[in-house]
């Protein structure tokens, strides 16, 4: 059955509709971008979050206005990022706990000149949850020209099929479902026709907030394309079907920019090599990822990118329920920085998980 399913998702992302950018924009990737870590989940709405670990594009022309949030319910918080509102783009969440509680996106959307968006977190079992996380959201338009590094492409796929796409390119996306909570997407010609490269998130949205769980069953290339599977659970862990946001980058940050910020790094645990291990200015292969205790944790050094304001996003890889959180706020070490990554079966147990992390500063 698998190998049929996978057949069926060749074939969908060859023969599905491509979406892509309508049209170039003065702006190349990204448009507009914001991240923010919410160490806090329960302080009242709007209240200034981390300032050391948030930035965002209004930054250039509102360099005194600082992302905000607020609890609205248990598990439930609202994050604003100030005047850069738009329906469009991508946003990834990643849970900062060490108890198996995971996130999820209710939905984004503009309020005025803001960008609104809602965060939702479960403990195991499904119930609501207060949690920390770190969150990001961008939006892009054009295609990059041949002469900027790297390649960025997103998915935003609704209960309907694709939403909102991105492909720097300008050769678009196209896939859909191959089973239950099982989805097939090709990103064309962002990859590298020689070998596996360049990293993916995905996120679960869920607009009535029962629990959802999305993560990278398998990615492979075909030429320059990225075929990329994404599997989204239950609390059950069962397979079910979900909305979610799934992203490409290579050789530019998880934003879909580049210079700035050219302080960045991507690594595939699985992998480990090559393209899949990425870093800048560093170079290929110079992230470093070391076991810990208990079985499940790990430690991912990114060198010389412990820079000024920072965000980090992890997803899981596996055929599996299994899930990656942050344990705790990322950490410097002299001039690297090093994320402290756990991975979790869907008991809430600690699971040896492989995963793709990717971490950025904003300049």
């Amino acid at each position: 059955m698998r190998a049929r399913s996978l057949l069926v998702a060749l074939l969908v992302a060859v023969c599905g509709a491509v979406l892509g950018p309508v049209a170039p924009a003065q702006a190349a990737t990204a448009d507009q971008w914001g991240f923010a870590l919410v160490d806090n989940p329960t302080v009242p709405l709007f209240t200034t979050l981390n300032t050391g670990r948030q930035w965002g594009t209004w930054k250039t022309a509102f360099p005194a206005d600082w992302a905000s949030g607020g609890k609205l319910a248990t598990g439930r918080f609202r994050v604003k990022f100030p005047h850069i509102g738009t329906p469009k783009g991508f946003v990834h969440v990643t849970p900062v706990n060490r108890t198996g509680n995971y996130c999820e996106i209710l939905f984004w959307t503009p309020s005025g000149a803001d960008e609104i968006l809602d965060v939702q977190c479960h403990k195991p079992g499904g119930a609501a949850e207060d949690t920390p996380f770190t969150v990001m959201w961008s939006v892009s338009s054009g295609v990059l020209p041949s002469s900027s590094p790297g390649s960025h492409a997103y998915v935003r796929y609704g209960t309907a099929g694709i939403v909102d796409a991105y492909n720097s390119t300008g050769l678009g996306v196209s896939g859909g479902p191959i089973g239950t909570g099982q989805y097939s997407f090709k990103l064309y010609g962002v990859g590298l026709a020689t070998l596996l490269s360049g990293d993916l998130q995905a996120t679960a949205i869920q607009p009535n907030g029962a629990p959802r769980r999305c993560n990278i069953y398998k990615w492979g290339m075909s030429g320059t394309d990225i075929l990329a599977y994404v599997f989204c659970y239950n609390q059950a862990g069962a397979l079910t079907n979900a909305e979610f946001t799934l992203s490409y980058h290579r050789e530019r940050t998880v934003l879909g920019s580049f210079a700035p910020p050219k302080y960045f790094g991507y690594v595939w645990t699985a992998g480990n090599v090559g393209q899949t291990n990425f870093n800048y200015p560093t170079g290929l292969n110079t992230n470093v990822v070391s076991a810990a205790m208990p079985l499940g944790r790990y430690m991912v050094k990114f060198p010389n990118l412990a820079v000024k304001e920072t965000t980090a996003q992890v997803t899981a890889y596996s055929g599996t329920s299994d899930y990656c959180n942050l344990t705790s706020a990322w950490t410097y070490a002299g001039p690297d920085a090093v994320l402290d990554v756990i991975c979790f079966d869907n008991t809430g147990a600690y699971k040896q998980t492989p995963f793709f992390a990717t971490f950025t500063s904003r300049i």
